[in-house]
């Protein structure tokens, strides 16, 4: 990790030599630890819980003052610290008192106040201030500033250590007003002759690792192979703190793995339905994304008291309008209400988050904002819970996508802001590391107290931005407030969709999603019993060498038929037929070729990964490519073609898939097997027969006597 990451630690810019002739360690009891924060941040309950980790003795300055010091990206400021800890000194007489003074936000200790007592005598010097490697907020002081043969030259006012008196001393010429930089009021008296003993610096500027060892976890310097006592992320070098601040002190070990995930959570067990949190669900619909139906039944299935939610519904795209609607026509009242914004209403999606975030605020009820974009897989149906239990003002379940390390969080970010990768999001998105992460950028989905919505991201327009896409723009936002973005992957919630590719020019869109969301595709639309066919043998043989097992669930069966009806062009039954080879068709059906419209390619990777496998298996030494020239849906009827006259497919085997029901969609039916005088009269919807198709299983199709009936039928390499 490199980065401007300022961390005290041994020797620093120094004030006011120590009496050399001092004995003795320092008592742990003679340090007091001061600290300016005026309200309590996510980063002021980590600087907090690092101390009580190593027992220091704190006292916190300025708590329900209106901050005027300024901040890290308005220059110059801080002149507010300044004077809280002089008022602060003035209370303090014991002439040996040690006073070690640091920011809190961006600060965390990695060791106690042994260490720190015994580097601070090592230093020699009676203050002890860090060091910066660049000179702020004068460069033009650079000249009278010491020259130094190691580590870095420039004084830093985010943390120093010294004995009461001389500290008293040191800012007894305060008098400056609370936005005065007090950086530069430091720089002036150190760059002073009078009043300043140039003693040496030890910075640890440069790269920073993690260490792991018995049973500690540490921050290591590598340009000069220490490990500090004190890690404070300035400025810019917020982002690596709240890396190093994910482990340090001993919050994740690879021995116990994470030890503050089971703290200050917020249980919902043994609550009544009427006492749990309001909840504004944002559901966010920006782009043609495939499985909108499945979305909104996963959201139906979450387990929480519906007469909690109230949902802010934005949708974008006319061709999802229907799927809204239905899902409104028949859930709109099981919830505590619902808000709607279409696409004819020309909102961008920019102001639609925060339309939907002032829904929240303006809510006295309402006590989270839980954000979800339609191409969130929701397998989890505890999501909610969980995200509210953890107790975090915002947090965020980690979601993939399949066979990619591709997450809704990113670990780090660039120079630029952009995606970089940190040292340890591959082990967290594998899950070798299990816990709760602390990062830069989260999308897709999160969870926000109202409260934060209504203080620190108070302001409108926190997606809007000039060079950031709204994201990105929004997490920098959160980010200069002070708000923590946790993700967790505690548990497996579920993934993303892929939307890059997805066509809307059908009636049911999602069937040609095989290729670009394959995992969802097949939980749509392949037989729940499907896996058992290899594995539990789930195959039977109603006819010799007649293969009979599941593949199709009802929906993709119904899909089929009506994508087929929809298209409409059904051949004539003729033996004349011009979409096949030669033109001529010796047993001709009523029927629409998967060609026709634009299947084929989505069909052959079907017969690929879920009829070959089982062609394999059930004809021991037989390797098919799954290929075919004619693979269609057949339509019987009794006034237009009931049956089918005996005959041979032109395969090596064929399947055939019966995609509705006899005895509710149709009467009659079957196959029938004429050389072993066997028939199948009761085809299950979504199952599928196989059998050879050539010279041994000459075969017939039986009339249906009512109703309609629909089979899908691949003549499989032919």
């Amino acid at each position: 990790m490199r980065g401007v990451l300022v961390i005290l630690a041994c020797l620093f810019a120094s004030l006011s030599p120590l009496d050399c002739n001092q004995q003795g360690s320092i008592p742990e009891g003679d340090l007091l630890v001061l600290t300016v924060a005026t309200q309590e941040t996510d980063g002021f309950r980590r600087f907090l819980r690092s101390a009580k980790h190593f027992n220091y003795t704190i006292r916190v300055l300025g708590k329900g003052e209106t901050w005027k010091g300024g901040d890290y990206m308005s220059p110059p400021g801080g002149g507010q610290k300044v004077r809280l800890l002089k008022s602060a000194l003035e209370d303090i007489q014991e002439e040996n008192k040690v006073i070690l003074f640091v920011d809190s936000y961006d600060v965390i200790f990695s060791s106690g106040p042994k260490e720190l007592l015994k580097k601070f005598q090592q230093a020699k010097h009676r203050v002890v201030f860090s060091a910066e490697t660049l000179i702020w907020p004068d460069r033009h002081l650079e000249d009278k500033h010491p020259h130094v043969r190691e580590g870095k030259r420039f004084l830093g006012a985010g943390g120093f250590i010294g004995y009461a008196p001389n500290l008293k001393q040191m800012l007894s010429d305060w008098s400056g007003a609370d936005s005065d930089s007090d950086q530069l009021f430091f720089t002036k008296i150190y760059i002073n002759p009078e009043k300043r003993v140039s003693c040496g610096f030890l910075k640890l500027y440069y790269e920073v690792m993690l260490k792991f060892e018995d049973g500690r976890v540490r921050a290591r310097n590598v340009l000069y192979d220490t490990l500090p006592v004190i890690v404070h992320g300035n400025g810019p070098t917020k982002l690596q703190i709240n890396y190093l601040g994910n482990y340090i002190p001993n919050l994740w070990m690879f021995e116990t793995g994470c030890t503050i995930c089971n703290e200050d959570l917020r249980p919902l067990s043994g609550l009544q339905e009427s006492e749990y949190p309001v909840v504004v669900i944002g559901i966010f619909i920006q782009q043609p994304t495939p499985f909108v139906t499945v979305f909104f039944e996963r959201l139906l299935n979450l387990k929480y008291p519906k007469n909690r939610l109230r949902l802010f519904i934005y949708n974008q795209e006319y061709h999802h309008e229907p799927h809204v609607r239905t899902f409104l026509e028949y859930h709109e009242s099981e919830y505590q209400g619902v808000k709607l914004i279409g696409p004819e209403e020309d909102i961008d999606p920019e102001t639609s988050r925060d339309i939907g975030f002032d829904m929240c605020r303006e809510d006295i009820d309402c006590v989270y904002f839980f954000s979800i974009d339609v191409d969130v897989v929701l397998k989890n149906k505890d999501t909610l819970r969980i995200l509210i239990e953890l107790n975090k003002p915002f947090i965020a379940p980690m979601m993939s996508k399949p066979g990619r390390l591709w997450t809704n969080f990113w670990g780090a970010l660039s120079a630029d802001g952009y995606y970089a990768r940190s040292e340890d999001y591959v082990d967290i998105v594998q899950g070798r590391r299990v816990g709760l992460w602390n990062v830069p950028y989260v999308s897709n989905i999160f969870l926000i107290k109202a409260d934060t919505l209504r203080t620190d991201l108070k302001d409108p327009d926190l997606f809007e931005s000039e060079t950031l896409d709204a994201d990105m723009a929004f997490c920098s936002k959160v980010r200069d407030k002070g708000v923590f973005m946790f993700v967790t992957n505690m548990h497996t919630f579920g993934r993303v969709l892929s939307t890059e590719n997805y066509q809307t020019n059908h009636l049911h869109n999602d069937l040609w999603q095989i290729f670009e969301n394959p995992v969802e595709w097949e939980e749509r639309y392949i037989h729940e019993n499907y896996s058992k066919v290899l594995k539990d043998g789930l195959i039977e043989m109603p006819c010799p060498d007649v293969y009979w097992f599941p593949v199709f669930t009802d929906v993709a069966c119904k899909h089929l038929i009506e994508e087929m009806e929809h298209f409409g062009q059904w051949s004539g039954g003729g033996n004349v037929d011009k979409r096949i080879q030669g033109g001529y068709e010796n047993v001709p059906t009523i029927d629409i070729h998967m060609n026709q419209v634009g299947y084929d390619k989505e069909w052959h990777k079907f017969l690929l990964d879920y009829v070959a496998p089982v062609t394999e298996k059930m004809y021991p030494g037989y390797f098919t490519r799954a290929q075919f020239d004619l693979a269609f849906v057949v339509r019987y009827k009794p006034d237009e073609q009931p049956a089918l006259s005996p005959h041979h497919d032109a395969s090596t085997f064929t399947i055939n898939i019966a995609l509705n029901q006899v005895g509710v969609d149709y009467q009659g039916g079957g196959c029938r097997f004429l050389r072993y005088n066997c028939s199948v009269t009761a085809p299950r919807r979504g199952w599928a027969l196989m059998h050879p198709g050539r010279l041994t299983h000459y075969h017939e199709g039986l009339p249906t006597v009512e109703g309609v009936r629909y089979i899908s039928v691949s003549f499989v390499d032919p």
